[in-house]
């Protein structure tokens, strides 16, 4: 029996595969769980992991993180090339970006209480 959040969990890693098509990126397996410390991680050998957490924030953000983790794939660092994809791809990403950080900061805050 197919529960939430495994749905959630297949729609998430079908949007992964459907920027990582986009982008032309080798992607070897896609993992969502529980992370401590970053929002995603991608590995030269292809290998994509996002934390579980992603799966209760919107889409809009959801893509913020897949795209910038799969433009690591041509572009490794966060320079006018990168900034310049991901402005191509999401618009006003650094807006997204803030969003996100709040995210953060709002859940570290709940977690320190």
């Amino acid at each position: 029996m197919s529960t939430t959040m495994d749905r959630d969990k297949a729609k998430f890693k079908a949007r992964v595969h459907y920027w990582a098509s986009k982008f032309e990126a080798h992607v070897t397996s896609v993992s969502v769980r529980p992370m401590r410390t970053k929002w995603a991680s991608y590995s030269t050998a292809g290998r994509l992991t996002f934390d579980a957490s992603l799966l209760e924030l919107r889409d809009e953000l959801q893509d913020y993180v897949i795209v910038h983790e799969l433009l690591h794939f041509h572009v490794p660092n966060h320079g006018k090339l990168w900034k310049s994809l991901m402005r191509a791809h999401l618009g006003d990403y650094e807006k997204l970006g803030n969003e996100l950080e709040k995210v953060v900061n709002n859940k570290a805050l709940h977690r320190n209480r």
